[in-house]
């Protein structure tokens, strides 16, 4: 089975996930703080019952997959499918009340990401691709989705959700890329890697990412035209080191740049 015959299955996890979270959205919804003592790492009923609503259905219709998700344990990890999940990717957005927010949902088929989509109940946006192909749906309409032009750094809008979420050393090299781009913007979460797809944005970088954070995204980038790598241009992402870019030509000057060229 393709990743294309997953197709509307994906979109009716995306349906009963949103209608598991829109609930608890701008409400006061009690918040869990799962830091253990470190940077504040907060969790919300809404993500629990949005990711039990999602594994519930696939369990249902696709017994033999496997589950990697964020709030519970990794369900047959070494199925031959694996599906990816991140319920509120920009939950700190989300305790905020602001829409800078959305939910994951990502396929790998032999550990390689084959179908992804970012789902935005509240504004009622999906960004969702295969890897060759990538669409948009939502308030502006039925659309594909395509990246767009970009020669030069001196040229690029940047996005990362927090420098703050950086380790030092990593802060300072980010920073040398933020100082030549036209424009750097904070607080994008899983938005940011939507807007490379969309052909708004030019560039993402960020660290600490987590599977789950990225692997559903990589499909809808790749589909539109873009490019998902590590900070050392590598295809290996479990460092949570990560570069997307709309353009080669700007990935590749952001790469030098990361990587101290």
């Amino acid at each position: 089975m393709g990743a294309v015959d997953f197709e509307n299955f994906v979109h009716e996890l995306a349906t009963v996930s949103g209608q598991a979270i829109l609930p608890f959205f701008r409400t006061a919804l009690g918040v869990e703080d799962k830091s253990h003592g470190r940077a504040f790492d907060p969790v919300t009923a809404a993500d629990r019952a949005a990711e039990q609503a999602m594994r519930t259905l696939i369990r249902h219709n696709f017994p033999s997959h496997g589950v990697r998700g964020e709030e519970f344990a990794d369900e047959s990890p070494d199925a031959d499918y694996v599906w990816v999940l991140d319920p509120i990717d920009g939950t700190k957005s989300f305790i905020a009340g602001m829409p800078a927010w959305g939910t994951l949902i990502g396929l790998c088929r032999d550990d390689q990401p084959v179908y992804g989509m970012m789902h935005q109940p509240f504004i009622g946006e999906r960004f969702f691709g295969d890897g060759a192909q990538a669409r948009y749906r939502g308030p502006a309409g039925d659309r594909k989705l395509v990246t767009r032009p970009c020669a030069a750094l001196e040229e690029a809008i940047l996005l990362t959700t927090s420098p703050r979420l950086m380790g030092e050393a990593d802060r300072a090299i980010y920073s040398t890329v933020e100082e030549r781009v036209r424009l750097a913007r904070y607080g994008g979460d899983c938005y940011a890697y939507c807007m490379v797809a969309a052909g708004h944005v030019d560039l993402v970088i960020e660290t600490n990412l987590n599977e789950y954070d990225i692997v559903p995204l990589i499909p809808v980038i790749e589909g539109a035209g873009g490019i998902v790598t590590s900070w050392e241009g590598t295809s290996d992402l479990s460092r949570g080191r990560v570069v997307a870019a709309g353009d080669r030509r700007v990935h590749e000057a952001a790469l030098k740049m990361l990587q101290g060229g």
